[in-house]
């Protein structure tokens, strides 16, 4: 594979990497089977190194509706020519958690919209989408080298509060893990984290207090935690 495939070549060559006992094992764990080929992650990322930055071709991959392919878009499509229209389109599409948290670890985090959109997304009604807003504040308090400043992520806990009570499974286990990361960025936001997780445990729900819970048990004996 080089640079300046195209997108047929890059579909064929995902279609002949097929394997239908990956495709089983990737159901057991929660993963769509529709359009599902089992090519492995570490299979698209060396095709994406081959293929280099290309968002057209990312665009392509993406319409063509295979679960691999839209993977791969993630990986070759250029941040800096997201729109907000795209992003709120190719979140529409999200049918899987992994593609929705390889979207937002790959490529939503390095744009300009990606705190608004976490924040818009946090709210939404679709299950996928509204995961999608918590794993892109995941992936941003996760992204070290950023600029974001602490009173974003502090009004991203907010938000994680506002939702926990959100019984689906693949929201809460996002809306958790957004706020165990958001609490290892730093000593400030931990405590920040803390307090916004005692808050989740007073709701009256299951989900806020599992998100609590397992939140609050990751902060207080993760690194450079003090017992509480």
């Amino acid at each position: 594979m080089k640079q300046g495939c195209s997108a047929d070549e890059l579909i064929a060559d995902l279609r002949a990497q097929a394997n239908p006992t990956n495709v089983a094992g990737m159901a057991r764990f929660g993963i769509s089977a529709h359009n599902t080929l089992g090519v492995p992650i570490p299979v698209l990322r060396r095709m994406a190194r081959a293929a280099g930055k290309d968002h057209g071709l990312a665009s392509t991959l993406w319409e063509s509706g295979i679960h691999e392919a839209r993977i791969l878009a993630t990986m070759i499509a250029q941040p800096d020519r997201l729109t907000a229209a795209q992003m709120d389109r190719w979140a529409r599409d999200f049918d899987s958690w992994d593609i929705c948290d390889q979207a937002c670890q790959n490529l939503f985090r390095y744009t300009p919209l990606a705190c608004g959109k976490a924040a818009q997304w946090s709210a939404a009604k679709a299950e996928f989408v509204r995961r999608a807003g918590f794993a892109l504040m995941a992936a941003l308090a996760a992204q070290r080298r950023n600029a974001i400043p602490d009173t974003q992520f502090a009004s991203f806990l907010e938000l994680i509060a506002a939702a926990a009570a959100d019984e689906r499974n693949f929201v809460k286990k996002a809306a958790n893990w957004a706020l165990r990361q958001i609490g290892k960025r730093n000593g400030h936001l931990r405590e920040r984290a803390i307090i916004a997780a005692k808050k989740i445990a007073r709701l009256d729900s299951r989900a806020a207090h599992w998100i609590a819970s397992d939140a609050l048990r990751s902060l207080r004996t993760g690194p450079n935690s003090r017992s509480r």
